[in-house]
């Protein structure tokens, strides 16, 4: 995994489990990997991945069982849209039309090109 100078690792890392999470990749009830084996898969240390871990828990898209390790809560698509979606408006919507603004770009201009995004991604 690439990671991005302009945010904290284990927020990105965060995002990776959550994109697993909404691709189905990693469903309800699926044990996720420990994290000694998500520290060596991504090469980071495990003190990030325990950070990782604790944010994904305290916003509850994951949980522990004794022993057992961590799992993808029932309510995980759910809190993981409404995250995702509020970091999204705030951070990276403002951006994006500040830059469509200023590059003089018109909307159906983008809807094309997020059509043919779509088409070729998903």
């Amino acid at each position: 995994m690439e990671f991005r100078d302009n945010q904290a690792i284990y927020l990105q890392i965060a995002e990776y489990i959550c994109e697993r999470i909404l691709l189905k990749q990693w469903k309800i009830g699926d044990k996720i990997a420990s994290v000694r084996e998500l520290a060596v898969q991504l090469e980071v240390n495990p003190n990030t991945v325990v950070r990782t871990y604790e944010f994904l828990h305290q916003k509850e898209i994951i949980f522990t069982k004794r022993g057992m390790g961590f799992f993808v809560s029932d309510e995980a698509e759910d809190k993981v849209l409404a995250f995702r979606k509020d970091e999204f408006l705030g951070n990276e919507l403002p951006v994006f039309f500040k830059n469509v603004h200023l590059l003089g770009l018109d909307f159906d201009f983008i809807k094309e090109k997020y059509e043919a995004f779509k088409t070729a991604n998903f």
